[in-house]
């Protein structure tokens, strides 16, 4: 019963003093927010500015120019503002950690975009909120969707962010290596879900050269998971059909991945992706690797005839220049002919004459010279026919005295040992007594013939 019911104020009426009330509420509202004393200031320096206006007041006209020219100088060096830079970079660091803070915070992605989107984050430091995001992204033990949703939501909002996210995949693919294998996982799957999505262009997949000299394993693996979890999300058919498109640009950002230009590189692709269990996307690649061989042999014909096209033009750009200057030569050379003919004859004659000079002195040099080459030739020949015959009879001599000697020596073995033997048939007969003559037994003829020697003893025994 004590409450009062304002139940009027749930029906609008009109104010007739609507004007000084809200004069009123303004009076309240500078008091409060203090917005009175700006204004305050801004009344007191219009109230001196009028005051001193009114001091330089001069009749004559001359001097009221003076002092307008005058007045108008401090007007101008006052609105001039002094910019501070600072050096210390505490607002960088300052929004960086607003960023991570709420990126942590967060719930939900909506949340954290709706609040990332607040923060008033200059132009040109779009990178700031994008490593941020790619920093707690790769921190993570897992891949959270939490990211990838921001960072499509953030792509979809301004172009600003889709190109600044487009140089990121180009840093972090260059610098991958820099990573560990977890983070490699985040960041790959995190780029994954923008390619899918359609949240950046598939143009960036141009950086990607797909052989075995421009890449590393960290790269090879980056590549890996990105186009794994392309085709979980997306179905092998539709990524097949969207890497096999007509359209020349698209072709253009799909050239490193799946190259063309050399045979070694096409077999290093089609084993990469059949290794990774992406075998259907290399069918193109395997189609062009079997008419590789034609395909090389018609660029080799085109290349020789554009080289013979080159030549034959130069050729006959070359003959015309040729003939333009033999024209102008020939010109001179007839003008210059009829002066120097006649020095020219007598020239002549006049080399004749040394010529046949010189071949005359030549030819009794020769004759003598070859004199001279015969004369020492047989002075060689006798001397060397002289000294082959005494070493020929020298060593013939040798031989003859030489073979004296072993027969010689050879006389003298056979001598001594005649000798010897006669000496030892000597002592034999002079040490051994006379032997006597037994007589033969009248048995033995009959003992050899029967062959029983043994009876015929016993036998004559008896």
């Amino acid at each position: 019963e004590d409450i009062r019911k304002e139940e009027n104020l749930d029906v609008f009426s009109v104010d007739p003093d609507y004007d000084e009330h809200e004069e009123e509420w303004k009076a309240i509202r500078a008091e409060i927010l203090g917005e009175g004393d700006s204004s305050d200031d801004e009344n007191s320096s219009s109230d001196d500015g009028s005051s001193d206006e009114s001091e330089e007041e001069v009749p004559d006209e001359e001097d009221e120019d003076q002092t307008t020219s005058q007045a108008i100088v401090p007007a101008e060096t006052s609105k001039q503002v002094t910019v501070v830079q600072d050096m210390t970079e505490a607002d960088l660091v300052h929004l960086r950690r607003t960023i991570y803070l709420t990126i942590m915070s967060s719930a939900t992605f909506e949340e954290c975009a709706h609040k990332l989107a607040r923060i008033d984050i200059p132009p040109g430091r779009e990178s700031e909120l994008i490593n941020m995001l790619i920093e707690c992204c790769s921190q993570e033990r897992t891949f959270l969707r939490y990211y990838g949703l921001i960072a499509a939501r953030f792509c979809l909002l301004d172009d600003r962010w889709r190109d600044a996210f487009m140089e990121a995949f180009t840093e972090q693919y260059t610098t991958i290596h820099r990573l560990e294998t977890n983070k490699l996982r985040n960041v790959a799957k995190l780029f994954a879900h923008l390619l899918h999505t359609d949240s950046i262009p598939w143009s960036v997949l141009s950086v990607i050269h797909l052989n075995e000299d421009e890449t590393t394993s960290s790269s090879r693996i980056f590549i890996k998971i990105i186009i794994q979890e392309m085709a979980e999300a997306m179905g092998i058919a539709k990524l097949k059909e969207r890497f096999e498109t007509q359209d020349e640009e698209q072709k253009l950002w799909y050239a490193g991945m799946f190259p063309k230009d050399n045979v070694r590189n096409t077999r290093y692709a089609i084993n990469f992706f059949t290794s990774i269990g992406l075998g259907p996307l290399t069918d193109d690649l395997r189609e062009f690797l079997k008419n590789a061989p034609k395909l090389i042999l018609a660029q080799a014909k085109e290349a020789m005839l554009a080289k013979k096209e080159a030549d034959s033009d130069d050729s006959s750009s070359v003959s015309s220049t040729s003939s333009s200057s033999v024209s102008s030569s020939s010109s001179s050379s007839y003008t210059s002919s009829s002066t120097s003919s006649s020095t020219s004859s007598s020239s002549s004659r006049s080399s004749r004459s040394r010529y046949s000079s010189s071949e005359s002195s030549r030819g009794r040099r020769r004759s003598q010279s070859g004199g001279r080459k015969k004369r020492d030739k047989k002075k060689r020949y006798s001397s060397g026919s002289s000294s082959s015959s005494g070493s020929s009879r020298s060593s013939s001599n040798s031989r003859s005295e030489d073979r004296g000697r072993s027969r010689g020596s050879r006389k003298d073995k056979k001598r001594s040992s005649g000798d010897r033997r006669g000496r030892r048939s000597d002592r034999g007969r002079s040490e051994s007594p006379p032997v006597k003559s037994i007589p033969k037994e009248p048995f033995e003829s009959d003992h050899k013939r029967s062959g029983t020697p043994g009876r015929s003893r016993s036998s004559s025994s008896h």
